[in-house]
């Protein structure tokens, strides 16, 4: 892989960040809802004050004049000051955003290594009893929202057998290996419930990708030179047909960050998803801007991430 490559797709991720950013800027402000709506209707603040308000953090000036003003502070280091936390919007990011992605993370982990094995098996053996399971439990993982699976387990797990914790604590009262103990105890229901969510989808698009390479000439070539059947799905099938599911993969990554700021309500994660939802019900407009922002950015980011593992994956790409 060429740098003029890496660096010439890195300047194309320029414009379509700021083609995001001017988008997300625009429809929140022509959206209905005023941050300082309460200040307005309570007769113990002067007028005077919410006026002043409302002029320094520029909520009168045309939408043109207030995205121009963002960028720019974005670009300085300023993300802005939330309304409703009284704190510095990235500050408020730094604190929610491992949790985000550790979670975020270990799901996908789990997608993979519950898909790969699965679907390939499945490919390997159509039509067969373990396929038709497989394919089976597939379409129940994707067809159930996570909001309802993750009330199930939180019934049976944690009200019924008491043995996982309800709420995802991000204080958790406990030092060394205790620690580590609490935390896994707490991510094993929000992990479980978004990974098999994503796991689910993928297990058909892997089963129906190596099902394509496995008819293809050069693995009937390969098998006729003597190569055993396991060399041949691992070293031939499989690598090729993992170029597809990376493709999805990084397409999926909006709707991942979705089902997360939905798990992250159920089990209470204080992660950005949930700083989101609490955000958009208190028209804390600087917070969300920044944290969709701060999605946009990784999305952007990741399929540039799956970009360079094509080259890796097949050394026909070749990018220059």
């Amino acid at each position: 892989m060429s740098r003029q490559y890496l660096i010439r797709r890195l300047l194309i991720m320029i414009p379509s960040l700021l083609g995001i950013s001017l988008i997300l800027f625009s429809v929140l402000a022509l959206a209905p809802g005023d941050p300082f709506g309460e200040l307005a209707s309570n007769p113990a603040i002067p007028p005077e004050v919410a006026a002043a308000l409302r002029a320094k953090f520029g909520l009168d000036d045309p939408v043109w004049t207030r995205y121009l003003h963002w960028i720019n502070a974005m670009f300085h280091g300023d993300w802005g000051f939330s309304f409703n936390s009284r704190m510095d919007v990235d500050t408020l990011i730094m604190q929610r955003l491992p949790t985000t992605l550790i979670v975020i993370g270990a799901a996908q982990f789990l997608a993979i290594v519950v898909a790969l094995p699965v679907g390939v098996l499945a490919a390997t053996k159509p039509y067969s009893v373990f396929d038709q399971v497989a394919n089976t439990l597939a379409f129940m993982g994707f067809s159930l929202p996570t909001f309802f699976t993750g009330l199930l387990l939180i019934l049976l797990f944690s009200v019924k057998l008491e043995w996982l914790p309800i709420v995802y604590r991000a204080d958790l009262n406990a030092t060394g290996a205790q620690w580590y103990w609490e935390q896994f105890k707490q991510m094993i229901m929000p992990v479980t419930v978004l990974g098999l969510f994503q796991g689910a989808s993928l297990v058909r698009y892997v089963r129906s990708a190596v099902l394509d390479v496995i008819k293809l000439d050069y693995v009937t070539t390969a098998r006729s030179k003597g190569i055993g059947e396991r060399a041949v799905i691992m070293k031939h099938v499989v690598r090729t047909a993992l170029i597809p599911v990376v493709t999805l993969v990084a397409l999926q990554l909006p709707i991942v960050f979705g089902g997360a700021i939905v798990t992250e309500q159920i089990f209470r994660v204080p992660g950005i998803g949930s700083l989101l939802i609490a955000s958009m019900l208190s028209n804390d407009t600087p917070v969300v801007m920044a944290v969709t922002f701060v999605i946009s950015i990784l999305v952007v980011l990741f399929n540039f991430i799956a970009d360079i593992l094509y080259g890796w994956l097949d050394p026909r790409i070749a990018y220059r």
